[in-house]
């Protein structure tokens, strides 16, 4: 996966398009801001979230951190790997690492997210800070 190919959102996730099934999985900078990841909790299978809800979490040595959706729609998929090894959010947040895919209900949802270069923007923003 390359991640160029990504869209990311403000909130530090990113997504893979796949036709109508969306990928997600938090950013390199969010894992490396909540350190070592010791759990994971994964939405359940079947159900369906607005955008911006509240459907998983992770959980690190310094905080838990909740994961938003980053569209409408049905949860699909969840990495169940991530039960047994959920320090593959920091081994490899892009590939191995990721935490649910998601069927989209409205595409224009995702005029909404960046691209990597925006999203390489907005971290200096925050970086600056």
């Amino acid at each position: 996966m390359r991640i160029d190919d990504l869209k990311f959102t403000k909130e530090h996730e990113w997504v893979s398009i796949d036709g109508d099934i969306l990928t997600v999985g938090i950013s390199d900078y969010a894992q490396k801001e909540l350190g070592d990841v010791v759990y994971v909790e994964l939405p359940p299978l079947g159900d369906t979230f607005a955008k911006g809800d509240t459907c998983s979490s992770i959980e690190s040595v310094k905080a838990v951190s909740d994961i938003y959706t980053p569209v409408s729609g049905e949860i699909v998929d969840v990495n169940s790997n991530l039960e047994d090894n959920p320090e593959l959010i920091n081994q490899s947040p892009y590939e191995d690492g990721w935490v649910f895919k998601i069927k989209i209900e409205d595409e224009g949802e995702l005029d909404d997210m960046m691209d990597a270069d925006l999203y390489d923007e907005y971290l200096q923003g925050i970086l600056e800070e």
